[in-house]
């Protein structure tokens, strides 16, 4: 993953009401979102938002009911338009843009998969998937075959001809899917696409996207109101509340260095073993000789993909940072004493 942003959000606001921009200028930032719409009629959906997407990573925006992720994302796509700040893409602050490079930007590089789907129900399943190369311009034994390229990557392979009333829900989020990927897209942007589908479905989805993924390295941005699920899918995460962004880190970050009792509250039941990395719990080198031949593993490794690597191994194992540097060690009463630690 490039350190390159690919999307920068400086500053933004967004304020529902019938004179917005003049609300923001005569804010009383010191206000509550409930005080501010007590005395103005209008609703702080975003409030002086900032933060970056870095190319190649997925960054969750995980918030409750209310705390504004929807909003904040559809801004960035310009669906939503901001009351004020900046939204930049590839160097290029999309707020100067006119409706046609607009219609470009959503038709060419980003894609939106919604949690309810939004299939055509009179098109077949690989019609739905083509509708955007179609939109293009792509003649039609060319889209046919990206589509079919596509169905198959999600696990559909052999359900072009059928109309989605004849899938389940997770086969028709993964069409949702192939939909938005069919048009191989630089940014794709998830509202909380499984939050619909049964639990089980829901993780075989979430699995799935982490896969293709893990292959084709997009920059996605993910909105979901579950921790669990964004400690899963997010390189890293911003919490909102109340259309403020309260804290910004990556899971392992956000759940070992809670910054307030609302964010604290979310990771109480995470098991930390499943977010903690092993070169957060490992201690110096004390034997150079023997360690040099131990197994080794990454610094980044998270302490639940070592339970069966431990059990074989009565020795510490090498703890390596990028380079293949041996940096620590950790053994199994370190790993059992981390998994069993709640702190």
């Amino acid at each position: 993953m490039s350190e390159t942003p690919k999307i920068v959000c400086n500053n933004v606001w967004k304020i529902f009401g019938a004179y917005p921009e003049q609300t923001l200028k005569d804010l009383d930032r010191s206000l509550s979102r409930a005080e501010v719409q007590a005395q103005t009629g209008h609703v702080i959906a975003v409030k002086d938002v900032s933060f970056e997407v870095n190319t190649g990573e997925t960054f969750v925006v995980m918030g409750l009911s209310g705390s504004g992720k929807s909003t904040l994302v559809r801004c960035i796509s310009r669906l939503i338009e901001p009351t004020a700040g900046a939204m930049i893409i590839d160097g290029e602050d999309i707020m100067s843009y006119d409706l046609a490079k607009l219609t470009e930007l959503r038709r060419f590089r980003m894609s939106m998969v919604f949690q309810h789907f939004g299939l055509f129900p009179h098109r077949k399943v690989i019609d739905n998937i083509s509708f955007g190369l179609e939109i293009r311009g792509m003649d039609k034994e060319a889209r046919k075959a990206r589509s079919l390229e596509v169905l198959q990557k999600v696990g559909l392979d052999g359900w072009a001809e059928h109309f989605p009333r004849e899938l389940s829900g997770g086969m028709q989020q993964r069409v949702g899917l192939a939909r938005a990927m069919a048009v191989n897209p630089e940014i794709l942007i998830f509202d909380e696409p499984f939050s619909a589908l049964d639990p089980l479905i829901r993780r075989e989805m979430q699995d799935e996207l982490l896969s293709i993924q893990a292959e084709v390295h997009k920059t996605m941005i993910f909105i979901t109101h579950d921790f669990l699920e964004a400690i899963k899918m997010g390189d890293r995460i911003a919490i909102m509340k109340d259309g403020v962004v309260v804290q910004i880190g990556t899971p392992e970050e956000i759940v070992t260095n809670p910054v307030d009792d609302y964010v604290r509250e979310f990771t109480e039941d995470v098991p930390r073993y499943k977010v903690v990395s092993v070169g957060r719990v490992m201690q110096a080198v004390s034997d150079p000789t023997r360690i040099e031949s131990a197994e080794r593993i990454h610094h980044k490794a998270k302490i639940d993909s070592l339970i069966d690597t431990l059990t074989k191994s009565d020795g510490p194992l090498a703890v390596v940072d990028d380079e293949n540097r041996i940096v620590g060690e950790v053994t199994q009463t370190m790993i059992l004493k981390a998994m069993s630690s709640q702190s």
